[in-house]
């Protein structure tokens, strides 16, 4: 959920340059506030999907949810340093990719076993 809204620490495109911003370092003024309205419009969207699909149309419920999460993306960012490519590949192969095959075994064990 994080890392598909391409804000830190999961930035790779921007910190590949660390002298500048990044690939946006072209534009300037409108350009400029055109890519950041539309990044944060993106994560307002996803946010008002999640919540519509989780709380059902319920407004209190879905605006709760989203104030809930707009302070979870700006303490993560404020937060959590700009991971390395290399060791952001290394947790995947090594930790999760072993988490997501025991949870799948898991999973096929217990319902074989309950499903009978």
């Amino acid at each position: 959920m994080l890392a598909e809204t391409n804000r830190a620490p999961f930035d790779f495109v921007e910190g590949e340059s660390e002298l500048v911003s990044g690939y946006n370092v072209e534009y300037s003024g409108g350009g400029f506030a055109v890519i950041f309205i539309a990044e944060y419009s993106s994560i307002l969207l996803r946010r008002v999907i999640r919540a519509a699909i989780f709380f059902g149309g319920n407004e209190a419920l879905i605006g709760v949810f989203m104030m809930v999460f707009a302070v979870f993306f700006v303490v993560i960012r404020a937060s959590l340093p700009r991971l390395r490519y290399d060791k952001l590949m290394s947790l995947c192969w090594t930790v999760l990719l072993c988490v997501i095959l025991m949870a799948s075994v898991c999973v096929v064990v217990l319902v074989r076993v309950y499903v009978r």
